[in-house]
């Protein structure tokens, strides 16, 4: 059976992720973590779009991307950072072969039926990862993600990190937005029996 086409639009907010080859944890040791925030970065040189929220887990990740008019695609952006990290993990390790487990799956943020709350819970989603898999006890104590951005307006990332515009209708102020955005991970955590 034939692969559905992508749709590769300018402008809109894709989450993107994708696993490791046979879900291995191949992305276990922070070294291999900080070589794809490194590769992210190394993209963001390349290309010009924005990173709006990222997490790296042990066999997988998470990106939340949002194109730009008259700038690469999302298939070129997810392609270079992909293709970038496996060859550098082969190198790396001495080995060959493919690196990810299949294609990576995507979800256009405007297309949902209401993108501003699927924005928000979107992104506490990603920043629960690490919690659900009992890496953290608390999103924000985790690494190898960019929820603090959205939560400490001093916050430096290791790679630019762009506020959505759905963050910013929240309120006039980056303290006030904060405020109704933890809003949002009381009900997250609530979904999850957190609390």
């Amino acid at each position: 059976m034939a692969r559905k086409p992508r749709t590769c639009l300018p402008g809109v907010t894709y989450h993107v992720y994708s696993r490791c080859i046979d879900r291995k944890k191949l992305l276990q040791k922070d070294h291999y973590k900080d070589l794809l925030v490194k590769v992210l970065a190394r993209t963001q040189v390349k290309y010009k779009f924005e990173l709006i929220s990222y997490v790296i887990m042990d066999n997988h990740f998470h990106f939340v991307i949002r194109t730009l008019e008259g700038e690469a695609d999302i298939s070129r952006i997810m392609q270079y950072i992909k293709a970038r990290f496996a060859e550098l993990y082969n190198r790396d390790n001495n080995r060959t072969g493919p690196f990810w487990n299949e294609r990576y799956r995507d979800v256009i943020v405007e297309m949902q039926n209401n993108p501003f709350v699927y924005l928000l819970w979107l992104l506490w989603y990603i920043g629960y990862n690490p919690v659900r898999k009992n890496f953290a006890s608390n999103p924000r104590k985790y690494r190898f993600s960019s929820i603090n951005a959205y939560l400490f307006e001093d916050h430096v990332s290791p790679v630019i990190v762009t506020i959505h515009e759905y963050f910013h209708l929240l309120g006039r102020s980056f303290r006030e937005r904060v405020e109704k955005f933890l809003w949002y991970e009381d009900a997250y955590q609530k979904s999850i029996g957190l609390i």
